[in-house]
């Protein structure tokens, strides 16, 4: 029995397009984990990106106002990403040891 193509609602593939971007995984467990085809998923990355490949269809034109191609800000977005996760981390670990040296020493310990 054929099944029948539900439509996604816009936000969930700007979403999906969003998660297989920062994620870093590969296409094929992004979509796994999201429940849909391989295909669907390059289809909305390819949209998003603009890349049709010479299919036609959506997609703006290849460079951005500033002039940068839009993989180039895609990787520059990839790279901001991970930078401010690991700042985050980094902020954390100070956080906990700036608690740790607020503590008043334990009797004993002078």
């Amino acid at each position: 029995m054929p099944t029948t193509n539900l439509p996604y609602p816009e936000e969930f593939r700007r979403d999906s397009v969003d998660l297989l971007r920062t994620s870093g995984k590969p296409l094929a467990v992004t979509a796994r984990e999201l429940g849909i085809h391989p295909k669907t998923l390059a289809r909305w990355r390819d949209f998003v990106l603009g890349v049709s490949g010479g299919r036609g269809g959506g997609g703006a034109a290849a460079d951005t106002p500033d002039g940068a191609s839009r993989e180039e800000l895609f990787e520059e977005n990839r790279r901001l990403r991970r930078e401010l996760e690991r700042v985050t981390r980094q902020r954390e670990i100070l956080k906990k040891a700036a608690s740790i040296l607020a503590e008043d020493p334990q009797p004993g310990m002078r």
